[in-house]
């Protein structure tokens, strides 16, 4: 089962690992390894996010995910998109970023920095509108129950969280304009722009998160109309007929990952930086890390975790909360990112060894009714 998941992870980190020394030496090895690891911390919690959507997919759609969603992970975000963000912020075509990228790697890294208030806006305001649309919706199961019980009961507010991620946002933007014109600093006038791309980010949850949700609510009312039809065919004797709405609705929900993905990816990218500006190492250490989410988030599926672990999920949530708060932080101020690492493993730790102590619990009482039950028919 594990080489069956991992086993295409396990290639490419060899492949990884065997270009870096032939790119540049025992050095360039390290480099990678160190990026792997700092990508797989930082998106572990991604991973669990991911197994929520995962899990309603079939075979052929995990798939995809796997081949299809990594070549646009590996090469879409850790290569192409630093390489578009310096080509849009310098105004320079695709070529010339290339070529600046791998010719005077100080300046790409001074241009890709210059770029991530507006990165962090877009990726902190998708990440935040996740967070609190999973706070404020009631749920059967609640982790904190203290917190949870009085969120819910505000969420039946209509568009509360919209209106609090507009507020923060506005808050960010503000608080950074203010604080570049007091130093006189290089982003006086990038607030504007701040702003512009957080909307930009909830704008894109909203219409991919919606899309996604519309067709999930279709496929599920198509299920429910197929299982009546079977039982009708069943009693008439006439074969049953398919649903042929379950592509369309994998497609927006395969759509809303890779969009998640990306806003995980932004502070991976960023912090890759403070290690190296040689995006060739970037794309290998950041490439195999991603490799190893996407083949955790489909083991995490196949193995029912999420079931059996009803607070991981919980955990990985309030993980996605404050990875968007410390993104927006990041748009004035610098967190190193063994930080932004060590919250969202704390945070899905404590998830996951809740959820022990709730199974210890529940397999407790149970035995406790068993043994009362058997006491009881003993008994003349």
């Amino acid at each position: 089962m594990v080489l069956k998941t991992f086993g295409w992870s396990f290639a490419v980190t060899a492949l990884g690992l065997v270009a870096a020394v032939f790119y540049g030496g025992w050095t360039a090895f390290g480099i990678v390894a160190i990026l792997s690891i700092l990508e797989i911390s930082l998106s572990f919690d991604n991973a669990v996010v991911n197994v929520g959507i995962l899990k309603k997919m079939n075979a052929f759609w995990q798939k995809i995910f796997l081949t299809i969603g990594i070549l646009i992970a590996v090469f879409g975000m850790r290569l192409v998109f630093p390489v578009v963000i310096v080509a849009i912020s310098a105004q320079l075509g695709p070529i010339e970023a290339v070529d600046l990228a791998l010719t005077d790697k100080d300046r790409y890294q001074e241009l890709v920095t210059d770029a991530h208030p507006s990165i962090a806006a877009f990726g902190g305001m998708f990440l935040l509108m996740i967070f609190l649309d999973f706070i404020f919706e009631d749920r059967d199961i609640k982790w904190l129950a203290w917190l949870e019980r009085p969120l819910a009961k505000l969420g039946k507010v209509d568009m509360l969280s919209v209106c609090i991620a507009l507020i923060v946002l506005l808050v960010s933007a503000i608080t950074f304009g203010a604080h570049a014109h007091q130093h006189g600093g290089a982003h006086a006038d990038k607030a504007e722009t701040v702003l512009l791309a957080g909307i930009a980010g909830l704008i894109t949850y909203m219409i991919v998160g919606g899309l996604s949700g519309y067709f999930e609510d279709k496929l599920e009312e198509e299920e429910e109309r197929e299982h009546e039809e079977e039982e009708a065919a069943a009693r008439s004797g006439k074969p049953k007929s398919a649903v042929k709405l379950a592509g369309k609705a994998a497609f927006f929900m395969f759509l809303y990952l890779e969009v998640l993905d990306a806003s995980f990816s932004f502070d991976g990218v960023i912090g890759a930086f403070a290690i190296t500006n040689d995006i060739v190492l970037m794309a290998l250490g950041l490439g195999i890390g991603a490799m190893y989410v996407r083949s955790l988030t489909v083991y995490l599926v196949r193995q029912g975790t999420l079931d059996d672990y009803v607070y991981l999920e919980h955990g990985a949530h309030y993980a996605i909360g404050a990875l968007s708060i410390i993104l927006l932080v990041t748009i004035q101020y610098e967190i190193h990112e063994v930080i932004t690492g060590l919250v969202g493993v704390a945070l899905i730790a404590w998830s996951f060894w809740s959820s022990v102590r709730r199974n210890r619990a529940l397999a407790a009482a149970e035995g406790e009714s068993k043994d009362d039950e058997t006491e009881a028919v003993c008994t003349p």
